[in-house]
């Protein structure tokens, strides 16, 4: 009763087009829903964010779920997700992208989710990592255990997004590392993230959890940027 009453006075709107929010429709419209830009990269072995990793890290399998375009649905959501405090939109990805990848068998031999962490100060901040509602989404539909304390951010930082890739890179190298045992040893982590740019940030958390012996990685995110 309370629900419906908080719905009548302060309608939800929808996270692409601000348009109120249907009883059956959650975070989306219908008519964003069906005009995201999906990726599709599960259905193909290698696809572009693989592709982006040649050389750089080994990676046994990698997927976006959504294209992001700048003044499109995905940045608006996004934007409210790390900015606006609505939190509930990452475990709304996370089931939705779940649909899709729990018929896979890469997700089969997947023994953690790790999501890109955030630093204490930012996580003060922010209440939040975006990305933790997507990973334990992920895992409570996938059957995936969830670990967010094995790999950890050193450093506090500001946005690197002004700096050339090399720059980002030999910076955010720097900044994050992990806490294993041996029980570790030779599992296969899966790396979450947001938004994959240049993907400096996820390449720095592969090598950092690169050095735990014989690790494998694959990484999802919710969003890969496109031009």
């Amino acid at each position: 009763m309370l629900h419906h009453l908080l719905n009548l006075f302060f309608p939800k709107s929808c996270a692409g087009c601000e348009s109120f929010l249907l009883k059956n429709e959650v975070v989306l419209c219908t008519k964003c829903r069906h005009e995201i830009p999906l990726t599709n990269h599960h259905a193909t072995e290698n696809n572009e964010l693989v592709q982006k990793f040649y050389g750089r890290i080994p990676l046994e399998f990698g997927a976006a779920f959504f294209y992001f375009h700048k003044k499109g649905i995905v940045q608006e959501m996004i934007h409210k997700l790390k900015y606006k405090g609505q939190e509930g939109i990452s475990e709304t990805i996370g089931n939705w992208y779940a649909t899709v990848l729990k018929d896979l068998k890469q997700m089969q031999h997947i023994d953690y989710i790790i999501p890109v962490p955030l630093h204490k100060k930012r996580l003060r901040e922010r209440g939040y990592n975006q990305v933790a509602g997507f990973g334990k989404a992920l895992s409570s539909e996938l059957n995936i255990a969830y670990n967010e304390n094995l790999l950890y951010r050193k450093t506090h930082t500001k946005t690197q997004t002004k700096k050339d890739l090399l720059g980002r890179s030999d910076f955010i190298a720097t900044i994050f590392d992990v806490h294993f045992s041996e029980k570790d040893h030779g599992k296969h982590f899966l790396l979450l993230d947001d938004v994959i740019t240049t993907g400096s940030t996820l390449e720095a958390c592969s090598r950092a959890l690169l050095k735990i012996p014989n690790a494998k990685i694959s990484i999802v995110c919710m969003a890969m940027a496109h031009s």
